[in-house]
């Protein structure tokens, strides 16, 4: 809103920068209510966490700014409306105050000292503004010099940021073959005059895909994360419901040796009873009863739990077995996701979810009829925009590396032929690997190789040594109903990749 009130109307009539500090000084001029011209400075501050933008009149008076400060916060400048701006303080000196090589090389000396080191990267960067110790590295190498501090190497680099700072329209803007950075070198070249904001649009361009693709990866993540505990959560509860049910018989026991018995008990409530255990050589056998009732009507009771758990018995085995699958499958989408590169393989791992009807947010499955219906018409006219799969030649066969489990399923169900090799890392979530064989037949080195494909695509790409089932694409089948990526498959062989 102060931006808007004070700058809208007005033109730009110079930017500059305060030498090397990054400071950026961006002068406006425009017609103020009485119609006479008005000038002003939009300061904006690039300091890291104490970044900031300040907007001051023409006698340099803060009119507002993005940050306020204050001597009483323990800032060592005010910064808020009615203030006179002041310069942020500089630890460093500044390079345009050297006169010459002599001067620069006292400096370096004497800072040396200081620093206690012998290295000229770290003197220079941490004695002058605005030079980093990259920057010093890359003239270092663009003049074949060492990192030892001597009064050649002094001068040499003196003479080279000279010229890089007082003939910049001699400077080419380098990328550094190791890293995702920047450096400039003088050069008698003809360099494009935006050559440096075509670097920094690449830059900053990389540097959001890389934040994008980061923030978007990890979202899904905690999602999945979120969901495989509470799948983990209702494991243990059917698990505790399970061992509750493994005292079905002992119910049953309890309710027929006190049915039996009811003529030798007395009709009155009791904590226990004592009886012989026919169906153990007549052995005593306390059994614990509801005090608030009689014996018979505590035998019905056992006999009622007895029926009860033997019903839950079924019904919880079965939800574990959905259960396990759920979290196999979603183990599965966690190793995807921690092996994806790209927005786009984000994208087709989330697709798969949304086409398995996941829900992430409740732990529910909401699939409909409609969702249903839709999903097996997709199925049945399926032409899937699935992405490409890694792809290698090893000893002259093509291998193909399916990067998530709709790429596996394409690769073992639709795109293998009967007589290509199948593999895959056994009890671990991994790729599927496919080697097209052509009616040829790999030797075991070349299997070997592809065994060691398929440790590295999976989550035993860490183990010390892993064991791989290889086997014929047709003896590898995707049961109905399954999981994107669950096989099953026989006639397999084994190697061990260690």
């Amino acid at each position: 809103m102060t931006l808007r009130k004070y700058l809208v109307g007005t033109h730009i009539s110079s930017i500059y920068t305060n030498n090397l500090e990054r400071i950026i000084f961006i002068e406006v001029e425009g017609y103020n209510k009485s119609k006479d011209i008005s000038s002003k400075k939009l300061i904006v501050e690039l300091m890291g966490r104490h970044s900031n933008i300040i907007l001051v009149d023409s006698e340099n008076v803060i009119i507002d700014a993005l940050r306020h400060f204050s001597l009483n916060s323990g800032s060592y400048r005010n910064i808020f409306a009615g203030e006179k701006y002041v310069l942020p303080k500089a630890d460093k000196l500044d390079f345009f105050d050297v006169n010459d090589a002599e001067e620069f090389n006292r400096i370096i000396k004497n800072n040396s000292i200081k620093l206690n080191s012998p290295s000229l990267v770290n003197i220079v960067s941490n004695t002058f503004t605005g030079i980093s110790k990259a920057s010093v590295k890359a003239i270092e190498a663009e003049l074949h010099l060492s990192d030892d501090l001597n009064a050649e190497n002094v001068a040499s680099i003196f003479n080279y940021i000279s010229k890089l700072v007082h003939n910049c329209s001699n400077n080419i803007c380098k990328k550094f073959e190791s890293k995702n950075d920047y450096f400039l070198v003088n050069s008698s070249e003809k360099a494009d005059e935006l050559q440096i904001n075509w670097f920094l649009d690449d830059y900053y361009t990389s540097k959001e895909i890389d934040a994008t693709f980061t923030n978007y990866r990890n979202s899904l993540l905690k999602l999945i994360l979120n969901k495989l505990h509470k799948l983990n959560s209702k494991l243990d509860l059917i698990n505790e419901k399970i061992a509750e049910c493994k005292d079905t018989d002992k119910y049953r026991l309890y309710g027929e040796l006190i049915t039996s018995n009811l003529y030798r008990i007395d009709n009155h409530n009791v904590n226990s009873i004592t009886l012989e255990n026919y169906y153990d050589n007549n052995s005593p056998i306390t059994i614990l009863l509801d005090k608030s009732i009689s014996p018979s009507a505590n035998a019905k009771k056992f006999f009622k739990k007895y029926q009860k758990l033997k019903n839950a018995k079924s019904i919880v085995d079965e939800q574990k077995l959905h259960i396990l699958a759920d979290i196999d499958y979603l183990e599965s989408i966690v190793y995807e996701i921690e092996s994806a590169d790209s927005v786009a393989d984000i994208d087709e791992i989330y697709a798969e979810i949304q086409e398995e009807n996941v829900s992430l947010k409740n732990g529910n499955k909401n699939a409909n009829k409609k969702s249903s219906i839709n999903k097996k018409k997709k199925e049945n006219t399926f032409e899937p925009h699935i992405g490409e799969p890694l792809k290698f030649e090893v000893d002259g066969f093509t291998v193909l590396v399916g990067k998530n489990n709709k790429q596996n399923d394409y690769l073992t169900t639709k795109f293998a032929n009967d007589n290509d090799i199948w593999l895959h890392v056994k009890d671990f979530q991994g790729s599927h690997v496919i080697i097209r064989t052509e009616n040829k037949v790999p030797s075991q080195d070349t299997i070997n190789k592809c065994a060691m494909l398929a440790k590295a695509h999976s989550k035993a790409e860490q183990s010390s040594n892993a064991t791989v089932d290889y086997t014929l694409v047709k003896y590898v089948k995707k049961p109905s109903g399954s999981k994107p990526g669950m096989v099953i498959y026989t006639h397999e062989k084994s190697v061990t990749v260690k």
